[in-house]
């Protein structure tokens, strides 16, 4: 991770961590680094938000820096991030930059960067504007007259988002029953739009944002209302977005929960059989089930394995030509349709599949074993964060816990790229021994980070 990027753009408390001077100042230094190799005389850089009650303070600050470097601004309002990506390059925009912290609550923000491809930046490019931003590094120029640039809003951008993302099924939804979780965050203003287009009769849940209830207690960080109204509604299925929609759990008829992993083995196992599966290879993180690997084993599909976060898997995908990929916490790369993930897509994508299979969703989710696992987030100082990966006593504790499951199990202990946290993950076929085990590991992380 960076000084003021992580894995997942620059992100923190909004007004606290995250200022408006900080954000005017990623503006002004962001524009100087895109922008070195435009042809154009005012560049266009779009931006986009969620809907978080800083988004409109970050959105000022952002475009006072871009225009006063000299770049125009294109506000698109609220939007999910997967929006951001595209219409950076269906509109011919230098950069793209969504303000959102994802599935993190209210009082957080973030501000994250598409370059004019529509791919994340590289981590090159964010340590040149935290250099100029934290070490000075090179003279921002300050435009004058005519030479300010100016902010207009397009008022096309869900339409032209949504056009999009209906072109990328090859089946009609009609007669299916679907609910939609929409966080109170950006999918609340495309994704019934999105479904009803196919066919679908939806069910809105979590679709009123009031600025301060995004991912509270709702979305797929808590579907649990979600699951009980599927089930007890007799729906065929549910899907569940994050706050800026670029993630999706979904939930089948029965009110059982299918995450990334199943949703990546389910739509992996329908591009085989159709021929559509570059390579043969879907590729995942290491946090990904035990389970899905023993399935790519049993279906003959090679498993690329990456660290932790959606933009080491697209990095893999696009190094390497493969064309689905993702996280079990609902993040899933489509790359033939999209170039980050995309929360709507992937839900459009599951139900073709359904459709086409003439099956319903938990009979899919089958091809799929899923081993139990316990996660425990433990808080840890910022200062903890950095020494947790050298620290003798948990080291320890971790092989004492490998050494117990012995072999049949695995633990995975890591530090959150966005949040103070330190994540402690075991799988196992075991329950009660893993969860032991487990809270034996967070509570040396907890003794010796906090």
């Amino acid at each position: 991770m960076g000084r003021l990027f992580g894995t997942d753009g620059v992100r923190g408390v909004a007004n606290e961590s995250l200022t408006p001077e900080l954000a005017l100042q990623i503006g002004r230094a962001a524009a100087m680094v895109l922008l070195r190799e435009s042809n154009s005389a005012k560049p266009t850089i779009l931006i986009g938000k969620d809907t978080r009650a800083s988004g409109d303070m970050l959105e000022a600050a952002l475009t006072a820096g871009f225009t006063s470097v000299g770049c125009n601004v294109l506000s698109v309002g609220v939007v999910p991030t997967p929006a951001v990506a595209y219409l950076t390059v269906e509109y011919g925009c230098e950069a793209g930059v969504m303000i959102s912290a994802s599935h993190n609550p209210c009082e957080y923000n973030g501000i994250k960067i598409f370059q004019k491809t529509g791919y994340k930046l590289d981590d090159s490019i964010e340590e040149e504007i935290e250099a100029i931003i934290l070490d000075g590094a090179e003279e921002i120029p300050v435009m004058l007259g005519g030479d300010v640039g100016n902010s207009l809003y397009c008022k096309t951008a869900v339409a032209d988002y949504v056009k999009h993302v209906v072109s990328t099924a090859s089946v009609r939804f009609d007669g299916l029953k679907i609910a939609l979780d929409c966080a109170n965050g950006s999918a609340a203003v495309c994704a019934k739009e999105i479904f009803t287009q196919l066919g679908a009769k939806c069910l809105m849940l979590s679709d009123t944002p009031d600025g301060v209830n995004i991912n509270d207690n709702c979305g797929s960080t808590h579907p649990e209302e979600l699951m009980s109204f599927v089930k007890d509604a007799g729906f065929d299925l549910g899907l569940a977005f994050d706050g800026d929609a670029d993630r999706m759990l979904a939930v089948d008829e029965n009110g059982e929960l299918v995450d990334g992993d199943k949703v990546i083995a389910i739509c992996a196992d329908r591009m085989k059989r159709e021929g559509t599966l570059k390579k043969n290879t879907a590729v995942v993180t290491v946090m990904s089930n035990m389970g899905f690997f023993k399935f790519c084993s049993e279906q003959g599909i090679e498993c690329a394995k990456t660290a932790v976060g959606d933009r080491y898997v697209l990095e893999r995908m696009l190094r390497d030509g493969y064309n689905i990929g993702g996280e079990q916490s609902g993040h899933v790369i489509f790359l033939d349709y999209a170039s980050t993930g995309d929360g709507e897509l992937s839900g459009v994508q599951l139900v073709e599949t359904v459709v086409k299979s003439g099956r319903k969703l938990s009979e899919l989710a089958r091809i799929m074993k899923v081993y139990p696992q316990v996660l425990i987030n433990v808080r840890v100082s910022d200062e903890g964060k950095k020494k947790y990966n050298n620290d003798e006593y948990i080291i320890s504790a971790v092989q004492q816990a490998e050494m117990e499951l012995n072999g049949e199990g695995r633990v995975l202990v890591r530090v959150s790229g966005t949040e103070p946290l330190i994540r402690v993950m075991l799988e196992g076929s075991d329950i009660d021994m893993i969860t032991k085990l487990g809270n034996e590991i967070a509570d040396v992380v907890k003794q010796r980070l906090s």
